[in-house]
């Protein structure tokens, strides 16, 4: 069995026990947080989705809060002495999907 859900703006397919990494989330580590918007779920060869999948729900618990890898951002202009560097590191929280309900 497996989801399709909408997590913070991006799609993810996720199935029980899975742990994923997702845009940064409120809450504390060690929360439960349910998302209900799932457009999409497989159960045994079956698929629902659309006016079917009224009232399902994906359920998680928060692992941690983390940052990802820093990205580098170089811009330049040739000739023109101009140079601007800068980085970037996006935060992220990692979940585990605990339950799919239909």
């Amino acid at each position: 069995m497996y989801a399709i859900v909408s997590i913070a703006g991006q799609q993810f397919k996720v199935a029980k026990d899975q742990q994923i990494f997702v845009h940064r989330l409120q809450g504390d580590e060690g929360a439960s947080i349910e998302f209900d918007n799932v457009l999409l779920a497989e159960n045994e060869g079956t698929f629902k989705l659309g006016k079917d999948l009224k009232g399902a729900k994906v359920s998680a618990k928060i692992l941690s809060h983390l940052k990802g890898d820093k990205v580098i951002v170089f811009k330049k202009k040739r000739r023109k002495g101009y140079e601007k560097k800068n980085g970037h590191r996006q935060q992220f929280t990692k979940i585990e999907i605990t339950g799919i309900s239909l």
